[in-house]
């Protein structure tokens, strides 16, 4: 396997974060490529007391910059990191941070897999079943139908790639009943429950992503990322809330021994490093796009992701999944 390209640059705590998430895949046997200003990585690798292989670039984009920077900055290092997996010197992309820039970058560099009008984000959740997964999550604000239904495809393709087996799609509206929802979800659900080999269950309402009724939900890029992000501040209070309940009394606190660890598992369950990184389907090539403010620990879990999709052949899964779909058309 090809080492991953990881934007060393890139999240709110690059590249102390990054270079340490990194020499912890490696102890594990992933391989990894740091990409970035080669003395910069080289000066936080000596202070980390590691060694890790390097690929120079001599700038990067950061939080404040734009999406389309990425054409002003071609020797930026996500670029650098798309050239060497477009050139086969890389199996997969990890990048941290700025996602309107590493989906850019993508696009430009990469390009689409033949049939796929738009890429997505797909988002790992947890649910009652375990996981979910949602797409799109932030990279196409406004959709057309059709566009759902590529989601789901690929997104089908990438759960069969993580070992779901089955995977079931739900279509995200106000209400169950088929004819409940906006114009767009009112053209996509016939349209997704007439795709061969789609395991449509129909509509599904918000509730209903964290009770895993189905494995996959599908909807358009600004009400996903709405999900996302109320998801993660309702996680963040919730457990804030916990915290101040265990602790307000004597009584309470004692009772907080007791369920610490139970409370400890439950934190790490909704934890968004545990999941490390989204990937992005369509583009020609495996990319994953952590969050901005990732620890060494989310990085680390990218990067596993990164080698795992690699390992389960996601972008052949992909590929034939939209072939059969312009097929059927």
């Amino acid at each position: 396997m090809k080492p991953i390209a990881l934007d060393a640059m890139g999240g709110d705590h690059a590249p102390r974060a990054t270079v340490a998430g990194a020499l912890l895949a490696a102890k594990e046997g992933i391989p990894v490529l740091l990409v970035g200003p080669i003395l910069r990585l080289q000066e936080e690798l000596r202070a980390q007391g590691g060694d890790l292989p390097i690929q120079d670039a001599r700038e990067f984009i950061t939080m404040q910059d734009h999406a389309t920077d990425v054409r002003k900055k071609r020797g930026a290092s996500i670029n650098v990191c798309m050239e060497l997996l477009k050139g086969g010197d890389a199996s997969a992309v990890v990048a941290m941070g700025h996602t309107g820039a590493t989906l850019a970058s993508a696009l430009f560099n990469l390009g689409r897999i033949a049939g796929v009008d738009r890429p997505t984000l797909l988002i790992e959740m947890p649910s009652e079943r375990g996981r979910v997964y949602l797409t799109d999550g932030g990279a196409n604000v406004d959709c057309k139908p059709e566009w759902l239904v590529q989601f789901a495809v690929m997104a089908t393709a990438y759960a069969e790639a993580q070992g779901v087996q089955a995977p079931t799609v739900g279509l995200l509206s106000i209400g169950e009943e088929e004819g409940k929802g906006n114009a767009l979800t009112l053209e996509a659900f016939p349209r997704l429950k007439a795709t061969p080999g789609l395991r449509f269950h129909g509509n599904v309402e918000g509730r209903d992503i964290f009770k895993g009724t189905t494995d996959i939900v599908v909807t358009d890029g600004y009400t996903g990322n709405v999900v996302l992000k109320l998801s993660e501040g309702e996680a963040r209070t919730l457990m804030k809330w916990i915290r101040e309940a265990l602790t307000q009394d004597l009584l309470s606190k004692l009772g907080g021994l007791l369920v610490r660890r139970a409370l400890q598992g439950l934190r790490a369950k909704m934890d968004p490093a545990e999941y490390g990184a989204m990937p992005l389907l369509g583009v020609e090539g495996p990319v994953f796009i952590g969050h901005g403010s990732a620890d060494s620990r989310a990085v680390l879990n990218a990067l596993r992701k990164g080698q795992g999709a690699v390992e389960a052949g996601l972008m052949g899964r992909v590929r034939a999944g939209i072939a059969a779909l312009a097929v059927d058309k």
